[in-house]
């Protein structure tokens, strides 16, 4: 899976840019379009790649046959100008469904779509909360167009690998492909991080330990070229309060109260 997001909507952590991308004699930073195009036409995908853009302000692209490459399902939903791409499993699907009042047909992208619209409107529980409820491997992009936001997440299991990083015109990029990345964001890319979510009005934050902090590690690749940074939760931080998101988003309650 694949999705941009333009720097004017989304604004990915600068930690995430190393001033090394556009540096390098070789592998240079590419701009969406480019990006967009080498997935799409990219040897190793089956001519079944689908791909959607939002004028400039995102571009979301899926390959429906990487469930046959990997041990992970990839899925990909639309509903209401909502749009999902996941990827993994939800053990207790079944469980989810029920308690949202969902169909026993609704898959695991359906449902993320579902929660994401429940935390939007309503919000009862904060976010963190809702993904702590996720048992299984998961990885999921969601992009809200009529809001213009964007909702990602990883769980903590590590078993599914997801990046991100950004693009020549500091657009946001974020895929479970490390060569795209790689191409498309030369050296400024680093993995999502574990337990973390990553909303476009609050920032990242880890789900699993909500009271913390994130802090930006410095990383260094094997050619000792500064590349974008990992992100780790901050054992010694504490978050005291969680505000909520803007009133034009709706958003639910970001993050427990400390």
């Amino acid at each position: 899976m694949l999705a941009i997001f333009d720097a004017q909507s989304v604004q990915p952590p600068p930690e995430l840019h190393s001033p090394a991308s556009h540096r390098l004699p070789t592998v240079k930073p590419k701009l969406p379009r480019e990006i967009l195009n080498h997935f799409i036409t990219s040897s190793s995908r089956s001519c079944g790649a689908l791909s959607m853009s939002f004028e400039n302000a995102a571009f979301l692209a899926f390959d429906p046959s990487a469930s046959r490459s990997t041990n992970h399902q990839s899925l990909f939903c639309g509903l209401d100008e909502m749009y999902c791409m996941f990827k993994g499993s939800l053990n207790n699907l079944s469980c989810l469904n029920k308690q949202y009042g969902l169909s026993k047909a609704t898959n695991e992208a359906m449902f993320v779509i579902e929660a994401y619209r429940t935390l939007r409107d309503r919000g009862p529980y904060p976010a963190d909360q809702v993904l702590k409820e996720l048992e299984g491997n998961f990885a999921f992009v969601v992009f809200d167009r009529k809001a213009g936001s964007v909702f990602a997440a990883l769980d903590a299991n590590e078993g599914i690998n997801l990046y991100w990083g950004t693009a020549a015109d500091g657009s946001l990029v974020i895929s479970d492909d490390l060569e795209v990345i790689k191409a498309s964001c030369a050296k400024s890319f680093a993995p999502f991080p574990p337990g973390c979510m990553f909303h476009s009005e609050r920032g990242l934050m880890s789900f699993e330990h909500p009271t913390k902090k994130m802090k930006a590690m410095p990383r260094i690749d094997s050619e000792g070229v500064m590349c974008g940074a990992n992100f780790k939760v901050d054992a010694q931080s504490r978050v005291h309060s969680m505000p909520r998101v803007g009133s034009e988003a709706n958003w639910a309650t970001w993050g427990s109260h400390a």
